[in-house]
């Protein structure tokens, strides 16, 4: 009898014993929902798009290599850390994205590691670096490389070794990344110097208010434009200090101009009419200056004669309509300011 007892103890425990699952479970709620669906998807290499309902819920399996994926809700990206047999749980608020993001369940100590570093490495470099002199620049290089070897060794214990080691190459890559991107930069403002004192490519372009704005209807004034689109999240970040500077210069001799070159994403998913997506962030983000939508994307004679094929790209004419700058400082960078003030505007 005895015998037979342990028996079925030990069949019962097996039978309770579960086999790690072959796929990931991914499911959540969206408050304030921008699209009725998410798209995950990790390069060419993976991709499925699961349905949000009308209340925000979502739930799928996925059958993923263990790794990094990228979540796109139709308006903004995060990221989340997949693995077969994880059942991860999503929460966020869209009107507060990165702030409002949580994770809970198997998997959601990696995941809540990544929205943690995003949000640590969100201001941790300003895109004024590269306005910096070389020996200045590879010293706050070594200090941003300190500051994120820090967060890693501090919240390490939360990784499994793949993500980890994930991390670490991360980190081994970025002073040679952003160095490579800095002499690169520097490189390419002498391929702008040539533009310097010509005439401007000139432009005649839909402006939202209605009706259209060309470049030579702003002669007399200088005019500082700012190529960008709703998708680029560079260019995004740049608004806040647009709009400062914009301020500053109220009333001097100079138009703002902000030109799209949306051609097919637009703004909240809306793939098929750029140009309502363009409307749509303009009023969202109570966008100052002139707008104007470039009339045949990046392919527009303007955009070509700029050589432009990066955005954010930032450009400066003067009044007779003549090139100050073919590749101007940023808003965000103290430079423009210096510029802007030399020429007694």
């Amino acid at each position: 009898m005895k015998k037979l007892i342990v028996c079925l103890t030990a069949l019962s425990i097996l039978a309770c014993k579960q086999e790690p699952k072959d796929y990931a479970t991914f499911s959540g709620k969206i408050e304030n929902k921008s699209s009725d669906s998410l798209f995950v998807f990790q390069g060419r290499a993976f991709s499925k798009t699961i349905k949000v309902n009308e209340d925000g819920t979502f739930s799928d399996t996925l059958k993923v290599k263990t790794g990094v994926y990228g979540v796109y809700d139709g308006n903004e990206q995060t990221s989340v850390y997949l693995a077969n047999n994880y059942d991860i749980k999503m929460t966020l608020d869209t009107q507060k994205f990165d702030e409002s993001i949580k994770f809970s369940g198997l998997g959601s100590d990696a995941n809540n590691f990544l929205v943690k570093k995003a949000m640590f490495q969100e201001n941790l470099i300003e895109p004024s670096i590269f306005d910096l002199e070389e020996a200045e620049f590879n010293t706050k290089v070594t200090e941003l490389e300190k500051e994120m070897k820090t967060f890693l060794d501090e919240n390490s214990k939360v990784l499994d070794t793949t993500l980890l080691a994930q991390e670490e190459k991360e980190l081994t890559q970025f002073k040679p990344g952003i160095t490579r991107a800095y002499k690169q930069q520097h490189a390419r403002a002498q391929q702008f110097v040539s533009f310097v004192g010509n005439p401007s490519p000139d432009f005649n372009f839909e402006n939202v208010k209605g009706g259209k704005t060309a470049l030579a209807d702003l002669k007399g004034k200088y005019v500082y434009i700012d190529v960008w689109a709703t998708w680029c999240g560079p260019c995004i970040r740049e608004i806040p200090d647009l709009k400062k500077v914009e301020k500053d210069f109220e009333g001097k001799n100079i138009q703002f101009v902000s030109l799209s070159v949306d051609d097919g994403r637009g703004f909240k998913g809306d793939a098929v009419a750029a140009k309502a997506g363009w409307k749509n962030m303009i009023a969202e983000k109570q966008l100052g200056g002139i707008q104007v939508i470039s009339d045949n994307g990046w392919r527009s004679d303007f955009v070509q004669g700029f050589k432009i094929n990066g955005i954010p790209r930032f450009i400066l004419i003067d009044p007779a309509g003549n090139v100050v700058s073919a590749d101007a400082p940023r808003p965000s960078s103290p430079k423009l300011r210096t510029l802007l003030s030399s020429l007694n505007i």
